[in-house]
């Protein structure tokens, strides 16, 4: 016998309730407090897992850590500052939760080239840029110093010039490009003595930038006997160092006689460093007395050698600027055009 269709109306759609989905729960929008969390800061990046120091009541420890679900494509970067729950002890085999990134301070960032829109964030919260250089063996090459210093004052980050080897050749060859700027230096050579370096990085958190086989290795040995760093050498052939350092780490400085403890962060050698994120604009609100003699400047001026009616080419003409400052500064916006890969 045939079974007789039934007929739904619209009192039936409107109490039909449908099934919920098999492990799902209703959303909320309340969020965990972690009022409980931990502080810490990220001393290295491996793969997704962040080694992180953990200050408390009993004492710091070296904690392993993930990031928490919530956090999403958020980045986590050495010396983030970061609140942690879960298993802090620092005991081998525990792994905590990064659960939110405090806001940083500082920024350095890069981009792979100069066309490339993606910035990547290098380190956070650090206070000072060291440019390490070689005055020989390698060659030093300025197209990087110059980025780097554009990076910095980018940043707000205080830069330092690190020229090492002064045994192979005179530093005065280097630091005559560079003195106009006000850019502070320390020269160092291998087993030489490291106390003026140590009284700039007394206080400090320093990133240590510059290309393979210019001695940051070296440096960071010399300075934090137990770091391990493996030092490399030069290619007799390019003229360039080979990779040692992999990924970036943080190491602490113990307080001496030139000054309070402070942090340095060691790099992997780089072969390029774009500046695409940069804006000129920014760039020379680093020079305070410059940027004064450029209120008067067209709009979209860029400051540059070939801009007419500039304030700093006005501003040298009246005898009120240092034509080699203004044409050191100049060089730094011209190292935000020099390819990248060319460093």
């Amino acid at each position: 016998m045939a079974r007789s269709a039934r007929r739904y109306s619209t009192e039936d759609v409107e109490h039909y309730d449908r099934p919920r989905r098999r492990g799902t729960r209703p959303r909320t929008k309340e969020r965990p407090t972690y009022d409980d969390a931990h502080s810490g800061v990220v001393l290295t990046v491996d793969r997704g897992r962040y080694t992180l120091l953990i200050d408390s009541p009993g004492g710091s420890a070296t904690v392993m850590a993930m990031k928490a679900r919530p956090l999403g494509r958020k980045g986590v970067v050495v010396g983030d500052r970061v609140k942690v729950v879960g298993d802090v002890s620092g005991s081998e085999g525990t792994l905590a939760r990064i659960v939110e990134v405090e806001p940083r301070s500082t920024v350095l960032r890069r981009t792979a080239d100069d066309d490339d829109p993606v910035e990547r964030v290098i380190v956070a919260n650090a206070t000072q840029l060291v440019v390490v250089t070689a005055l020989a063996d390698p060659e030093p090459r300025t197209g990087l110093i110059d980025r780097a210093l554009v990076a910095a004052y980018d940043a707000g980050m205080a830069p330092l010039l690190c020229l090492t080897k002064a045994d192979l050749r005179d530093p005065e060859s280097l630091l005559v490009t560079y003195r106009s700027l006000g850019v502070p230096w320390v020269v160092t050579q291998k087993g030489g003595d490291l106390s003026e370096l140590r009284g700039r990085l007394a206080g400090q958190t320093s990133v240590l930038l510059g290309h393979s086989g210019v001695g940051k290795s070296t440096l960071v040995n010399a300075l934090v006997p137990d770091a391990g760093r493996e030092v490399g050498h030069v290619n007799a052939v390019t003229g360039r160092g080979r990779h040692t350092s992999t990924s970036a780490l943080m190491l602490p400085l113990a307080s001496s006689a030139e000054g309070p403890a402070g942090r340095i962060i060691d790099t992997p050698g780089i072969r390029s460093f774009g500046l695409a994120h940069v804006d000129p604009e920014h760039l020379i609100e680093a020079f305070p007395d410059l940027d004064e003699m450029t209120e008067d400047c067209p709009r979209g001026c860029t400051h540059g050698a070939d801009e007419p009616e500039c304030g700093l080419d006005e501003a040298v003409a009246r005898g009120e600027a240092d034509p080699e400052r203004v044409a050191s500064f100049r060089r730094l916006l011209e190292a935000r055009s020099v390819p990248a890969y060319l460093l």
